[in-house]
């Protein structure tokens, strides 16, 4: 295996907004079945970011609606609604171009179930930007396990040498990177860091910026 620049990339709410794109599934969702409106933070809350166990999602939406929506509909919505309407914002587009133009390899390491987020990555058009991506699902361990950094890498035919992690998770992304001794970028997304455990090397309000000073770390 060749030792060259890695760059370990989260996909949901790092390189797409999944949160965005699940909000606007719901809103369709309760329109289209003449729900409440004011159910979206009730439904929002339950999906807690997309970290709440699918099934557990579907059991409460399950109970909530009962025979007011058909049979499949909540399926389809946890199955397909964000994952169509996710997009990749033309700076995260270009800083990943910076970035592989640069030398950098760049993987997208994922957790979620496979066809959902190769869905994401197809859609966005991220497949054509990357050199590869894992996905939890697929290789059997879930960030923060090292074993799916690892995995990443293989996947790229290089190691976790001198790899970068970044991510909106600090306990998925940064504290997997802590647990390698990889250095990392939380992407905050407006929030303060509270995590006690670790630190991440640097934060950055965003993806592109997040890509960017990684790029530039790595030609000093």
């Amino acid at each position: 295996m060749s030792d060259v620049p890695l760059l370990l990339i989260d996909l949901d709410n790092t390189l797409v907004d999944r949160d965005a794109a699940f909000r606007a599934a719901v809103a369709d969702f309760l329109a289209r079945h003449d729900l409440p409106a004011a159910d979206l933070a009730w439904a929002t809350a339950v999906d807690a970011g997309g970290y709440a166990a699918r099934q557990d999602v579907a059991a409460a939406l399950a109970g909530r609606y009962g025979d007011a929506v058909p049979p499949g509909a909540v399926r389809t919505l946890l199955d397909t609604g964000a994952a169509d309407r996710v997009v990749l914002a033309p700076s995260s587009r270009a800083a990943l171009a910076d970035a592989r133009a640069c030398g950098w390899t760049c993987v997208v390491v994922t957790n979620g179930r496979t066809v959902q987020q190769e869905t994401k990555i197809r859609r966005t058009g991220l497949d054509l930007l990357l050199d590869g991506w894992v996905v939890s699902e697929s290789v059997g361990h879930k960030k923060p396990e090292p074993e799916i950094f690892r995995a990443a890498a293989r996947a790229v035919g290089t190691t976790l040498s001198g790899a970068w992690v970044v991510g909106d998770s600090p306990a998925a992304d940064i504290a997997g990177a802590h647990a390698l001794g990889l250095r990392s970028v939380w992407v905050a997304n407006g929030r303060v860091w509270q995590g006690s455990s670790c630190r991440p090397t640097h934060v950055t309000d965003d993806v592109a910026a997040a890509i960017h000073h990684v790029v530039l770390a790595g030609s000093r």
